[in-house]
C-alpha cells in the first residue's frame, strides 16, 4: 500500500529486529516506509510503503528517504565494507532531511572493543553524532535468540568464554524500546540506551538453562582460542569473520558485556524478559 504520510523510515524490515519493529508499528496505526532491498521480501503492512534502497548506494538511499522525519537505521550486514556502507547511508539520510536517526549499535561500542564487529559501532556512532541530526543509539548486548543458534548438533555450546558473564536481552525487548522511542522520537533525543536483560549469565548457566527448558542434554565447552579459531577453520571464511566469532566469547570472557543496566526498564516502564522466560516462548 502507499502512503505518502509515512515520516518513519525503517530499515531491516525483513530481519529480525527492523521486522519486529515494523509491525508493532503497524499495530499501533503508525504509517511508515519501509527501506529494503528486495521489495518481493517487504512484509505487507497496514499504512506501509516498501521503497527499495542498498546501504552503499547514497543516491538511491537519498531518494528512498525523502520526506521522512524519522530513521531507524539497523545496522548493515557485517561484511568487509560495512563501515563504507555506514557512512553511506548516514550521509544519505542527512542529505534526504531525516531530523532524527535511532541506530542499533552494541553494547560497549568502542575502537578496541573486544568484540570485533563494535569497532565498526564505534564508528557509526561518531559518524551519527556528527551528522547534524538528533540521534538515539540502542547499545544493545549480545541477544538472547542468538545463543540457541550457537549450540551446535552435537548439543555443545563452545567458545573461549571462561567464568565471564554476559546480561543477554531479547529481540522482543529490542524492538520494544525502538518502537517507543520511535513513537515519539523527540524524548529521547540525542540519548544513548545501553539495552540489556535483567541478569548476566555465564554460558555454563546459558547451557544449563537451555538444557532445562527443552528436555536436551546442553553442554558449554570452555575452548582456549587456539582451539577456538581451529574447530571454527572448518567453515571457509576470511579472517575478519574467524576474528568476529572468536571475539564474540572472548568479549564474555573479559567481563565487557557483564554490566546490568536499568535502561529498558526507563524506556518501557516494565523490566526486560528473563533467559528463562525467554525459553519459555520458544
Amino acid at each position: 500500500m502507499s502512503n505518502s504520510s509515512a515520516t518513519v523510515a525503517i530499515t531491516g524490515a525483513t530481519g529480525a529486529i527492523g521486522g519486529r519493529v515494523a509491525r508493532r508499528l503497524a499495530e499501533q496505526g503508525m504509517a511508515q516506509r519501509l527501506i529494503v532491498r528486495d521489495l518481493n521480501r517487504a512484509p505487507e503492512l497496514p499504512l506501509a510503503e516498501a521503497r527499495v534502497a542498498e546501504y552503499g548506494d547514497g543516491a538511491v538511499a537519498r531518494e528512498a528517504l525523502e520526506g521522512t522525519d524519522t530513521l531507524f537505521m539497523v545496522s548493515g550486514k557485517e561484511s568487509a565494507t560495512r563501515r563504507e556502507e555506514h557512512r553511506t547511508f548516514i550521509e544519505a539520510a542527512a542529505a534526504a532531511g531525516v531530523k532524527h536517526i535511532v541506530y542499533t549499535s552494541f553494547f560497549t561500542a568502542a575502537y578496541d572493543a573486544v568484540f570485533t564487529h563494535a569497532r565498526d559501532h564505534a564508528e557509526a556512532e561518531d559518524l551519527i553524532k556528527s551528522s547534524g541530526m538528533q540521534w538515539t543509539l540502542l547499545r544493545d548486548n549480545f541477544c538472547m535468540d542468538v545463543m540457541l543458534h550457537f549450540v551446535g548438533e552435537d548439543g555443545v555450546l563452545r567458545g573461549p568464554a571462561g567464568d565471564g558473564r554476559c546480561s543477554l536481552i531479547a529481540r522482543d525487548d529490542v524492538a520494544a524500546v525502538a518502537t517507543r522511542i520511535l513513537e515519539a522520537p523527540e524524548g529521547h533525543a540525542d540519548k544513548t540506551y545501553d539495552l540489556t536483560g535483567p541478569e548476566a549469565l555465564t554460558l555454563s548457566e546459558v547451557a544449563t538453562a537451555i538444557s532445562a527448558a527443552q528436555g536436551r542434554t546442553v553442554t558449554f565447552h570452555n575452548e582456549t582460542v587456539e582451539e577456538a579459531y581451529k574447530f571454527r577453520r572448518a567453515w571457509p571464511a576470511e579472517q575478519w569473520e574467524y576474528d568476529a566469532w572468536v571475539s564474540t566469547y572472548t568479549a564474555i570472557a573479559s567481563g565487557d558485556l557483564s554490566e546490568v543496566t536499568g535502561d529498558v526498564q526507563r524506556v518501557l516502564g516494565r523490566a526486560p524478559m528473563t533467559f528463562g522466560h525467554f525459553l519459555q516462548t520458544q
